[in-house]
Formats: C-alpha cells, sequence, structure tokens
C-alpha cells in the first residue's frame, strides 16, 4: 500500500451515497462523520473533497453500524463478514478466470447480495450485474462493479485494463471521479446493460495472493482496495515526480525530461488520460492539504507549506475553491 496513495482525494458524492440508508436506520451520520474527521457542512458543497483514507473508513464505519455490507442498498441485509467468506472462498483458485467464477457463484448462492455474473466469449468478456440491480439505486451498482474490479486488481497484484465500464444510470458526479475511482479506465453512462468489460485473455492471469497474504487484506480490506496502486500510467508518474518537492515543483519540461520525454510529448499523453500538468499540480497541493488539515497539531501556516505554497493567503484562497469552506472552518467541523 502506498503512503501517497492516502492521500488522493474522491468527491464527497460518494460519502453521501454510503450514508444514504443510515438515518432510515437510526444512525447518527453527523456522528459518524466526525468520528472520520469529516466536517458534515463538506457534504453540502458540490465540489468538496475527502480523501480516500476518510472514504474507506466511513464506508466501514456505516457498513458496521448498519449492520449490512450492502449499506441498505440490497433487497435484504447482507451480514457482515459475508465479504470475508468470499475472499477464503476464492483464495485457493489459480487463475483469475477460476476466481471470478468463484466470486460469481459465491453470491450467487448467497443471494441479496451482489447479482454478478461471468460473460466469457472468444475476445471480450465482461463481469455483468442482474438488471434488478439497478433497481437498488446507482450507487449500489457502482459499489458492486468497483468492488468487483479492485478484488480482481489485488488478486493478480496487477492494475487490470479494462475495455469499458458500463452503467445503466446517468452519472451523479463529475467524470473525472468515475475514471478515478475505476483506474482511469473509460466509463460509460445510460448504456443497456451495467457491467465490466475486459480482453478474455486477462482470466488467465495466475493468482498471486496467497491466505497469509488475505490475513493481511482483510485487515482493511476497503482500504486495501481503494489505495494499493499498481499503477504504471503518465499521470502516476508526473505525481510522483511533483510529491518530491511540493514547494518548488518542477515545471513541465523538467518533468518531461526526467521521463525521457518531449514536453510536448508528455502533454499528449496526458491529456491521453484525461489529465493535465497544471491540473495535477492542483490536485497534489488538494489533497495534500486535505490529509494534513486532519493532524490538529499542525497549524494552517504549517500545513499550507506542505502543500506547496509559500503564502497562507494564497492557500486559504485555493482551498476555498477547492471545497467551499476556508481551512478554518473545514478544521472547525472537525
Amino acid at each position: 500500500m502506498s503512503a501517497a496513495n492516502n492521500k488522493v482525494s474522491v468527491s464527497v458524492h460518494f460519502a453521501r451515497a454510503i450514508l444514504k440508508h443510515c438515518l432510515d436506520a437510526g444512525i447518527d451520520t453527523q456522528s459518524l462523520l466526525r468520528r472520520q474527521r469529516i466536517p458534515p457542512r463538506l457534504l453540502l458543497e458540490p465540489q468538496a473533497r475527502i480523501s480516500v483514507q476518510q472514504l474507506a473508513d466511513l464506508q466501514t464505519s456505516a457498513m458496521q453500524a448498519l449492520g449490512d455490507e450492502s449499506l441498505g442498498y440490497a433487497d435484504q441485509s447482507v451480514p457482515l463478514g459475508t465479504w470475508d467468506m468470499m475472499c477464503h472462498a476464492v483464495i485457493t483458485t489459480q487463475t483469475l478466470g477460476q476466481a471470478l467464477h468463484r466470486y460469481c457463484r459465491f453470491f450467487e448462492i448467497m443471494g441479496g447480495g451482489m447479482p454478478v455474473k461471468l460473460v466469457i466469449d472468444e475476445d471480450a468478456s465482461r463481469i455483468e450485474l442482474a438488471p434488478s440491480a439497478s433497481a437498488h439505486g446507482a450507487y449500489f451498482s457502482e459499489l458492486c462493479l468497483l468492488n468487483t474490479h479492485r478484488f480482481a486488481c489485488w488478486l493478480v497484484q496487477e492494475e487490470l485494463p479494462l475495455r469499458e465500464v458500463h452503467f445503466q444510470h446517468p452519472p451523479s458526479t463529475r467524470a473525472f471521479d468515475y475514471r478515478l475511482m475505476f483506474m482511469g479506465n473509460p466509463v460509460s453512462f445510460e448504456q443497456a446493460d451495467t457491467s465490466l468489460i475486459f480482453g478474455t485473455s486477462l482470466l488467465d492471469k495466475p493468482v498471486m495472493q496467497t491466505p497469509e497474504s488475505l490475513r493481511r487484506y482483510l485487515r482493511h480490506p476497503v482500504l486495501t482496495m481503494l489505495t494499493t496502486s499498481y499503477d504504471f500510467s503518465w499521470t502516476a508518474r508526473v505525481r510522483a515526480q511533483l510529491r518530491q518537492n511540493l514547494l518548488f515543483m518542477p515545471e513541465l519540461p523538467d518533468v518531461a525530461a526526467s521521463l525521457d520525454l518531449h514536453p510536448q510529448t508528455l502533454r499528449r499523453r496526458l491529456a491521453a488520460e484525461g489529465n493535465t500538468f497544471k491540473q495535477i499540480k492542483s490536485d497534489i497541493r488538494r489533497d495534500t492539504a486535505l490529509h494534513f488539515l486532519g493532524k490538529r497539531a499542525l497549524s494552517v501556516e504549517e500545513v499550507a507549506h506542505r502543500a506547496g505554497f509559500s503564502e497562507a493567503s494564497a492557500f486559504i484562497r485555493a482551498f476555498k475553491g477547492w471545497t467551499g469552506l476556508t481551512p478554518y472552518a473545514y478544521r472547525k467541523g472537525l
């Protein structure tokens, strides 16, 4: 697990979706949010973001509070421990194809959980969610496919490329956030089905995990899946270069030279991944700031410095643009 990946941020849309059924169950969502150091008023800001660590902890806490691993979305409650049992059922398989077959069979037997099936074709295969799943709400479909893809990546210790991710519903947040959650793979909405589409050859990849590594994974499976990265994208390489010194970030020509590329070539490769050099710099500073604001021992001025700002005033303006709140209001809400 990479510490840098813990500092990546995601839209509060996903936090709102996690908590959707908590109020009906009589759960104090404000207390749940504060326990994860998320200011409750942040959920009212459409552009606001939280760290992946906060998202993973919030999802785990909400599941425990509800006693339901489907977060209240499925036809019937999915008992705590269901995911653990699935992992134990799958871990002894030899190939990804065998693992996905057993994965789908497990949830078919369980019922009420994730109604998924593996459809194998000569060139392109897919993991398909049953049409009935869309009746449970958009986030249920998103969660099912996200968990399936991330778990498959963990099993083979590789970032598995997807030809496309299909959802039947329209998007609820920015396309960028869906691409982030699905590791940069293309995501399409209002499609005829809900599925992960991938090259059939991936099914032959060997399962690299063992019962021993599974024990470590099960300490916090949500966090492991969201933060473990095997990403060799150009965006990831640029982020790694820029993180080395946030206060004196190199410019694009310097980063391109360190990657043995012409600056224009690097621009094109980042654009192909839906990104720009300027956006990556801004994202790193934003995500670093969100991470360190949760540490009360640090002053706002020190957080500004660690996020790469030479002046606190510039940091405050930037932070308000990112979240709709000043750093002081954000921290007060924790």
